[in-house]
């Protein structure tokens, strides 16, 4: 087992000097410096057209510009260095697993990727400049895997595929912008169809007033909405866009659909994804989808949970008293694996050895 862990960063005012303040604490580190090395034996595969992502910034979220500009004068990179690491727009998107099950009052979402892909930051950032105040895990550090806004809106992609991409912002990003321009399901829904996808993801959205989870399934070619209480690695709409080989995704969904699961609390959904014998925990980690941490999002109440690797209590964050102005005291949320692979935030981590 591998003990790992992610720094909780707290942050309250403009987006500017949110980004300066991430790009100070990202100047040395394990993650700069590892991606760095993997870009040495996977070079980017498309190109990024400063001006052209500045426009699509400036026109739909011109605040998280400024926080790319901030990341920008706190590392001393060239534009195109800030936006191939933490842009979000147009770049490549690696496979991934994940499962998402939403309850009454509830998200639970397990997310499965590679150790050599994870950020190991919880985030809460609470703007001074306009946007939701959001709590949840980073990605590509601006971006966010999952998580929940001050309104009450929660939010957890999955992955579908890599087919014929698009120009368009990837998943992380999109969960980013979800949070911080929307206050509750229908207005990501419209963002959803508005914006373009670079890849194919379906979306699962839950708020306050939700029944049942939104799960929007989206491409580079059409976005379609459906309900449902679970959701893992395959379209149910758009099928001609599934990959071929689904008995992974289709074994962690009926582990989520089985008898007496629809009646679950948070407490029992979140130990259905968190406990490794239940079906839904996957140790795939070599084959980018091994799951690296539950999360739970609670609308009414404004409260998170967090745990990195299987079998744990989560870590429990009162988002509604942080709100006004109570910050956490933790500074690290720990947790183990399975495996003996690298994690990009605390180790060596490059792509030519375990």
């Amino acid at each position: 087992m591998k003990k790992i862990f992610a720094d909780i960063m707290q942050f309250r005012g403009t987006h500017y000097d949110f980004g300066f303040k991430q790009g100070q604490l990202q100047k040395d580190s394990y993650l700069v410096k590892n991606r760095e090395n993997q870009w040495k034996v996977r070079r980017p595969r498309f190109d990024i057209n400063v001006e052209e992502t500045k426009q699509v910034f400036q026109t739909l979220a011109p605040l998280i510009w400024e926080e790319l500009i901030g990341f920008q004068d706190a590392l001393g990179w060239p534009m195109e260095r800030i936006l191939l690491e933490f842009g979000g727009y147009r770049v490549k998107v690696n496979p991934s697993g994940c499962s998402i099950f939403t309850g009454e009052d509830y998200l639970v979402r397990n997310y499965d990727y590679h150790p050599k892909t994870y950020d190991g930051i919880y985030s809460l950032y609470q703007p001074s400049d306009g946007g939701n105040a959001v709590i949840g895990v980073c990605q590509k550090v601006t971006g966010r895997s999952d998580g929940m806004n001050e309104k009450g809106l929660a939010m957890g992609y999955t992955f579908m595929h890599r087919k014929r991409p698009g120009d368009g912002f990837v998943c992380n990003m999109i969960g980013r912008l979800i949070l911080e321009l929307c206050d509750n399901v229908e207005e990501a829904v419209e963002l959803l169809k508005e914006i373009p996808h670079r890849g194919s993801f379906s979306y699962v959205l839950f708020d306050k007033n939700s029944k049942l989870g939104s799960i929007v399934e989206t491409s580079p070619r059409r976005v379609e909405v459906r309900q449902g209480r679970a959701c893992t690695n395959h379209f149910k709409i758009m099928t001609e866009e599934n990959r071929h080989v689904l008995d992974d995704s289709k074994k962690r969904l009926n582990a989520m659909e089985g008898p007496g699961a629809y009646d679950l609390n948070g407490e029992a959904a979140f130990r259905l994804l968190n406990d490794t014998e239940k079906g839904v925990f996957s140790k795939l980690y070599g084959d980018w989808a091994g799951t690296i941490h539950t999360s739970a999002y609670f609308p009414s109440e404004l409260e998170a949970w967090y745990a990195l690797g299987g079998d744990r209590m989560p870590e429990k964050f009162d988002f509604a008293a942080w709100l006004t102005g109570d910050d956490f005291p933790e500074k690290r949320v720990e947790g183990e694996v399975d495996t003996k692979i690298a994690f990009v935030n605390m180790e060596k981590a490059d792509w030519f050895t375990g």
